[in-house]
């Protein structure tokens, strides 16, 4: 787990841009405090700032490696871990090779002369990686199966960079001649969906490599990007009788996963909240570590905290356990911090709470495992349940729908049955766009004065549903598959990465493991959604190793009291102060929107969430763009060996 800078050169004068490299690179001293290097040929040049998990004293990079002969062939720098690197290194060894060290970066590089760009077919892990190849003078950048590591580049005259975050290249701009403009079509997608799909980033000349897919190029070329894994809900009918096998293959998938999760070389823990997923986790962890240290986080507000299950659950699986209650103060003082660690805003609560447990959690291990993507697998987030709910709708004469659908429109914000006529009467392409659904189309031009009807996000969701489509998945499938491509790779996989690391701490995510998906992937959509709860394959599967508690628990999510702080004291006045002062004019209709935060207070209508969105990219364009606000990022080193 670490952070990565690598540049290709056009013109072969790679090491004119070693300065700008070495200014980069601080910028993601966070990422890995506890060593950095630099490398360069004529062509490529390489920084690395490591976070040492696996063979602490060895495996530094930018890593060297070739076959006999030609002993330095390949440069490369990796962010990421490998958790069958052990299983590869035997394959290897077995068919000829040598190896210098004990970690898992020098088996890619063995694995990619091998195998060659299939290499990353075989890999389970999380990853981001580029290696040249002074040979053929090629690199070749990859990024994981899911999307768990960050992988941005951009390209001008002077050649092609790669970092593991866009704050490197936008450090390394001047230098190599790029241009930092805002992409007014990516602001657009954020404010309606809360975070910026992929491969956008907000800076036009910016782009993320998606999920899932690997890119070649050469001096002077154009980057290649090529999709090796395409995840799908390819369900099999289980036969009669044969659902216990199903929930067997899950557990003992989700088993052994945890267990490729634990290999490190220093002290691993994890976070505990009072769902399932989580406590799967930790339960699971607990094997194979005994006196493993779990950590959560909370607010003193009723009702929205799970201080207290989780420590019943601590208490049940029979682990210490550390809480951190966050007050609101510290939540607004977090904000900006929070911002510059994203790089492009996330307008996702739960983030700050996330910031703190991580703080915590890094006072005490390196490594900790979470339960994000079991939603997204197994059928989780209640909203999965409205093809159910909606399926009456399907048998209305279409004159009927239309109807109801303008009956719908006219109702008053907030009416009850206003939402599900609106919802039941437009197909899912349409209503459906991930769990995040903060604006329509009509509430963006309240905020967007310019925003673009062929922009909205049938844009991005569109392409993804036609391939659902082409698949023939169930409404259940198609939503999830949806999600996997929008909402999990922006919003929860890029909190994941990128607040755990802004406290040098490493995440692990045994859910999202190829061979748990494997097992998910074929799970009928019945036995996702059943008696009238999400998960149910997963439940069932987990009835030996969840407590009772929480086995059956309604989803809480990861609760905070904003829409109660953005009307109170706590936030109101910090809100009204970032819409004044922050310099977004052109964007914003900032009259609109201190009008949203006075209806807001006065309880007309609830904008919690639209207006977290809003107020979070003017803190980020004020941090980045205005330069006016100071995040007060402070270099922190820790023991290597934790």
């Amino acid at each position: 787990m670490c952070g990565l800078l690598a540049m290709l050169a056009s013109k072969g004068d790679a090491g004119s841009y070693a300065g700008a490299v070495e200014a980069g690179l601080p910028c993601m001293h966070h990422r890995g405090p506890d060593a950095a290097g630099t490398w360069h040929d004529d062509d490529a040049l390489f920084g690395f700032n490591r976070l040492s998990i696996i063979d602490l004293e060895h495996s530094h990079q930018p890593l060297r490696w070739g076959p006999e002969g030609n002993a330095e062939r390949y440069a490369m720098t990796f962010n990421g871990e490998i958790y069958n690197f052990i299983e590869l290194r035997e394959e290897l060894t077995g068919l000829g090779y040598e190896f210098a060290t004990a970690g898992d970066s020098e088996t890619i590089a063995v694995g990619y002369h091998h195998w060659g760009e299939k290499v990353v077919e075989r890999l389970r892990g999380m990853f981001a990686f580029a290696i040249w190849d002074t040979e053929t003078k090629t690199m070749f950048a990859a990024r994981d199966q899911f999307g768990i590591k960050p992988l941005y580049y951009a390209t001008t005259a002077a050649g092609t960079v790669f970092a593991s975050e866009k704050k490197s290249i936008l450090e390394m701009a001047d230098a190599i001649g790029l241009g930092t403009e805002l992409d007014r079509r990516a602001i657009q997608h954020y404010v309606a969906l809360q975070y910026t799909p992929e491969p956008e980033s907000l800076h036009r000349e910016i782009r993320r490599v998606e999920a899932g897919c690997t890119v070649t190029l050469k001096p002077g070329g154009d980057v290649e990007a090529k999709r090796y894994f395409k995840p799908a809900f390819e369900v099999t009918p289980v036969p009669k009788g044969g659902e216990q096998r199903l929930f067997d293959k899950i557990a003992e998938a989700l088993e052994d996963s945890v267990a490729k999760h634990m290999r490190a070389d220093v002290t691993v823990g994890s976070f505990l909240s009072g769902g399932i997923d989580s406590t799967a986790i930790a339960a699971l962890a607990k094997r194979h570590n005994p006196d493993l240290l779990t950590f959560t986080t909370g607010f003193e507000r009723e009702g929205y905290s799970e201080v207290d299950v989780a420590a019943e659950s601590a208490e049940a699986i029979g682990v210490e356990h550390i809480v951190k209650i966050v007050s609101p103060e510290e939540y607004a003082d977090a904000i900006p911090k929070i911002m510059w660690y994203l790089d492009d805003p996330v307008a996702d609560p739960s983030l700050v709470p996330l910031f703190f447990v991580a703080q915590e959690a890094r006072k005490h291990v390196k490594v900790v495992l979470s339960g994000e993507g079991a939603d997204e697998l197994f059928g989780g987030y209640t909203i999965y349940q409205e093809p159910l709910s909606l399926a009456p709708f399907e048998k209305v004469p279409s004159a009927l729908l239309k109807g109801l659908r303008k009956l719908g429109e006219v109702l008053p914000e907030g009416m009850k049955g206003k939402s599900l006529l609106e919802r039941g009467t437009q197909p899912m392409e349409t209503r459906y766009y991930g769990n995040a659904r903060n604006f329509n189309f009509e509430q963006l031009q309240r905020v967007l004065p310019w925003a673009k009807p062929e922009w909205d996000h049938r844009e991005v969701t569109a392409p993804i549903y036609q391939v659902s489509e082409e698949l023939g998945m169930d409404p259940v499938a198609r939503m999830q598959h949806l999600d996997l491509f929008t909402w999990m790779r922006g919003d929860i996989l890029v909190k994941a990465d990128k607040i755990n690391m802004a406290n040098s701490l490493e995440l692990r995510v045994p859910f999202l493991d190829k061979e748990v998906f494997r097992v998910a992937q074929t799970i009928p959509h019945d036995l996702k959604i059943a008696n009238g709860t999400t998960k149910y394959a997963l439940r069932k599967a987990l009835e030996q190793i969840v407590p009772g508690h929480v086995l059956h628990r309604k989803k809480l999510g990861f609760p905070v009291p904003m829409r109660h702080w953005l009307a109170g004291d706590e936030l109101f006045g910090w809100a009204q102060d970032t819409i004044t002062e922050s310099q977004t004019e052109d964007i914003f209709n900032k009259p609109q929107v201190l009008e949203m935060l006075k209806e807001h207070r006065d309880g007309v209508a609830d904008h919690s969430r639209r207006l977290w969105t809003v107020l979070c990219f003017m803190v980020w364009h004020g941090i980045f763009v205005e330069k006016r606000i100071d995040p007060k990022i402070e270099q922190k080193d820790y023991p290597v060996d934790l």
